[in-house]
């Protein structure tokens, strides 16, 4: 029996062809072909039979989604509240604290390859510097909140953390370019959280006792929260907020989150309990922030943008500029994000102080090696067959299925399912609830194939997810392979292994050369029909990631000289007259010289050396 509930087996009799062709990286047709079983296409009036060791296929209730007093918000989760009588901190509660951390023993967020996460390059960079924690204990953490760092299962701080943690508790604005799963959620928050304890009676709007308060006849309160979250959809909404939830454990701060499709009047009375963490995403936020009589944000100490690359679109930036604005004082902003492109340099220039920490986890945009890459050559017309092939022949196991549109994701859910396959689908057509209750079956193992647009899936973070498969490789207009690195990033976090499958076609052949970089970068094998693709010579050692490079800037001359050679340089001032090489090399992040004041974004520290911090910045 696995560690989801479900036994393991071998690879189904019948399916030894396309076994043999996964494993040397192809799936033709004939073979596929061959392959299909005698049964395999299932007849409507046939109820799905579970492979074996899959739990039983189940269908959606849609009954179920359509009566309003059957589904419980996540929004309205269990958060931890007591009468503040017992001082800055509260007792413990232990059905919470199950709630909130699970069982004993299973509490383990680090994998047994934390090694190579934890020896990831990172480079300090920007006008302030900060020296490392090596440990949690190492940080300053008040005892309630090391606690709580315990339960949740953190043993070792990831690079990012080790960083970040030092940055905040310093009061340093803070940029965070960091690898999907390399634990940054917690970066910001520990600190965060940790500088707030012992300080909420004084900085905190009032509210009522949870002790006594009665929904109805005590009057309710307006949320005055001292840290907001934003972050691009609903579902990273929920994520953090459930983090936030367990280090919020027996502290005086109240966690809430708001985000669109979900019950207005459930948030809003949330909000009107009291507030002090804030998780939201932009609409939603943007609406109660139009209503002061139930949220304001007069008392905001921190602000975190999370996912900030996902939140540039002009479609988003007059509900970020509103947020980033609504704040009055001293506020410490924190941008985090797996790439770092103009729009979020913009942001950062516009409302970041000048003296901030900035931070990269190995370089923007990039991926692991604990992810194990596969690129399998399938016919489009048999990628079906592909797909239900490919699950068979691994061990039953938490998956996510990424497509391109919604409608194929539907497609895929039906096909799935009528061969007995426990799945469920999500994507932005989906109500609200089917969306929760999807990702409460696939956490829970009820449902544990999710087929997902990658939009929708944004940020997942389930523990066990073991295989992610792209039945659709991402296509260059719509994330390319930013994308591709946020898909397969559902896998072999924090130290954990993992595997990624992608279907790869003739179609997908914009996206070849960039992926066979990346396949490179984090030591994969490249298939025979990438082999073409291979940079020689020069570009072999030095790989180039267009993604990390402003081209706008340096096709108009911003910087007046090279910028990383066309490999991500940041460019110059547009006001500098004679701008030298910026970065030269490498992603451009690198010690060169911008106008001869030895800045051009600073030079490198990385954890092995630190370097002296620049005497000037371009900001």
């Amino acid at each position: 029996m696995s560690d989801h509930g479900w036994v393991t087996t071998s690879p189904p009799a019948g399916a030894g062809d396309c076994i043999a062709a996964q494993a040397a990286g192809v799936f033709t047709t004939d073979e596929m072909r061959a392959a299909l079983p005698a049964n395999g296409n299932n007849t409507a009036d046939k109820k799905p039979e579970a492979p074996p060791g899959w739990v039983a296929a189940t269908p959606y209730d849609y009954n179920a989604y359509a009566d309003s007093g059957a589904h419980e918000w996540e929004s309205n989760a269990a958060k931890y509240e007591f009468d503040g009588e017992t001082g800055d901190v509260g007792p413990e509660f232990p059905d919470l604290e199950i709630e909130l951390f699970g069982e004993p023993g299973t509490r383990a967020k680090e994998g047994i390859d934390f090694s190579k996460i934890a020896s990831i390059e990172l480079f300090q960079e920007g006008p302030a510097r900060v020296n490392p924690i090596a440990s949690f204990q190492d940080a300053g953490l008040h005892p309630v909140m090391l606690k709580n760092v315990e339960l949740a299962g953190y043993r070792n701080p990831t690079p990012i953390q080790r960083y970040c943690l030092p940055a905040i508790h310093l009061g340093y604005d803070v940029i965070g370019i960091a690898q999907t799963g390399s634990g940054k959620t917690a970066a910001y928050l520990i600190p965060i959280l940790n500088k707030l304890m012992g300080k909420a009676k004084k900085l905190a709007a009032p509210r009522p006792n949870p002790a006594t308060y009665q929904p109805g006849i005590d009057p309710p309160v307006r949320a005055e929260p001292l840290v907001v979250i934003v972050c691009p959809t609903r579902e990273l909404a929920v994520q953090i907020f459930n983090e936030a939830r367990k280090f919020c454990y027996r502290t005086m701060l109240r966690p809430c989150v708001v985000y669109g499709g979900g019950s207005y009047k459930d948030q809003a009375a949330q909000l009107q309990k009291g507030c002090d963490v804030l998780v939201a995403s932009p609409g939603r936020l943007v609406h109660f922030m139009n209503d002061p009589r139930i949220l304001t944000l007069r008392r905001v100490r921190y602000m975190v943008i999370d996912e900030a690359d996902e939140m540039l679109d002009q479609d988003w930036k007059d509900d970020l500029d509103k947020i980033m604005s609504g704040g009055e004082g001293n506020i410490n902003y924190m941008l985090f994000s797996a790439t770092f492109p103009k729009g979020a340099r913009e942001l950062a220039k516009t409302h970041l102080a000048e003296t901030h920490v900035r931070l990269r986890v190995g370089r923007a945009g990039s991926s692991h090696e604990n992810i194990k890459q596969n690129i399998i050559y399938v016919d489009p017309s048999m990628k079906k067959q592909a797909l239900i092939d490919l699950i068979r022949s691994l061990p039953p196991t938490r998956t996510i299925i990424f497509v391109n549109s919604k409608r194929t994701a539907e497609e895929v859910d039906d096909y799935l399912y009528n061969l007995g396959m426990p799945c469920t689908s999500m994507h932005s057509d989906r109500t609200q609830k089917e969306r929760e209750a999807s990702m409460r079956g696939f956490r829970s193992g009820k449902w544990p194939i999710l087929i997902a647009t990658g939009v929708s899936a944004r940020g997942i973070d389930v523990r066990n997810v073991m295989h992610v498969i792209n039945y659709d490789l991402p296509s260059m207009d719509h994330g390319g392979i930013e994308e591709y690195t946020h898909r397969i990033g559902r896998t072999g976090r924090i130290g954990h292994r993992g595997l990624a499958s992608s279907f790869y076609s003739d179609r997908d052949e914009p996206i070849a050369s960039v992926l066979t970089r990346t396949l490179i970068e984090t030591n994969q094998e490249v298939p025979d029909f990438l082999q073409s693709y291979i940079p020689e010579g020069a570009s072999a050692t030095n790989l180039k990631f267009e993604a990390d490079s402003d081209f706008e800037d340096e096709a108009a001359g911003t910087g007046g000289g090279d910028a990383g050679a066309g490999e991500g340089g940041w460019g110059a001032d547009t006001d500098q007259n004679a701008g030298g090489d910026t970065g030269v090399g490498g992603d451009g992040w690198g010690s060169g010289h911008a106008n001869g004041n030895g800045d051009g974004w600073g030079a490198v520290a990385s954890n092995s050396a630190e370097v002296d911090a620049a005497t000037s910045s371009n900001w």
